[in-house]
């Protein structure tokens, strides 16, 4: 037997359900509804994305200019590495702003001071010094040790005309290179008593008898650089020499280098001369 369908269903029209799973704040508001409020959704739609597009492009310019800050850090600071090797420390800074590619006052927006210029493109040739001071304890000969220590920081002077001003001086505007300079002058503490304690080191030896030798070995290469460039390895074996104890032993390569010839000592006074406005121009 059938049974009269006497109660119909309502379904809800699609809307409605659409209505039912919308939040109270997804609801239109009241008196928006229809092409007007669907005009309404799309103008705040669009809204956001340029909002969001705009978003995105500052973000990018943004990074865009950190990537060329750091861009021109980086190029000022190979610069000026082979600037003061070439000139000292006191080379002209607009002269390695204009090398590097950028403004006297971008070099400044990064390095406001020289010596934090200085600091930042010598801290690694320090960290050799330091490093040439380590391994010095680690030789088994205290002598050897001793020796060979001066004889590579002096080899790093004569390269680099920047690290031989700045181990002749103090740079306290920066902690990371007189941190690195303090722990090297503390190993070479350590390399002379080592020596001394051996008996192969002068007992009267002390380390500022190191700074005067640094600081004149920089004059004997600065002077003969161009003429006799090898002429401060013979100086530093006679330095060496006169620090020794009879009881030294001898080095397999302590023979004396070859002297610079008369003509190269000759050249080297008249450029020195030439240099100090006291003779003719070349």
């Amino acid at each position: 037997m059938s049974i009269p369908n006497t109660c119909k269903v309502r379904r809800l029209p699609s809307t409605s359900l659409i209505m039912i799973l919308m939040t109270a704040r997804d609801q239109p508001k009241p008196g928006v509804g229809g092409v007007a409020g669907d005009r309404a959704e799309r103008s705040a739609c669009g809204h956001e994305e340029r909002r969001l597009c705009a978003d995105a492009a500052s973000g990018h310019e943004e990074r865009q200019l950190r990537a060329d800050a750091a861009r021109n850090r980086d190029a000022i600071l190979a610069v000026a590495r082979d600037v003061f090797a070439e000139h000292g420390l006191e080379a002209p800074l607009e002269t390695i702003a204009a090398r590097a590619g950028v403004g006297i006052a971008t070099l400044y927006r990064r390095f406001p001071t020289r010596e934090k210029l200085v600091a930042a493109a010598l801290v690694e040739k320090v960290a050799e010094y330091a490093e040439a001071a380590r391994r010095a304890l680690a030789v088994p000969d205290p002598w050897d040790g001793f020796a060979g220590v001066v004889e590579r920081i002096c080899e790093l002077q004569a390269g680099d005309r920047g690290l031989s001003d700045l181990l002749s001086m103090t740079l306290s505007a920066d902690e990371r290179v007189e941190e690195l300079r303090r722990t090297a002058n503390d190993l070479l503490i350590a390399v002379i008593d080592r020596a001394k304690a051996a008996g192969t080191l002068r007992e009267d030896f002390v380390g500022e008898d190191l700074v005067l030798l640094l600081i004149a070995t920089a004059a004997v290469t600065h002077v003969t650089r161009a003429d006799a460039p090898e002429a401060w390895r013979r100086f530093v074996a006679l330095a060496l020499d006169s620090f020794s104890t009879r009881g030294s032993p001898p080095r397999p390569d302590s023979a004396l280098p070859d002297p610079p010839s008369t003509a190269q000592m000759t050249r080297a006074m008249i450029r020195l001369a030439r240099e100090r406005g006291c003779g003719e121009r070349a």
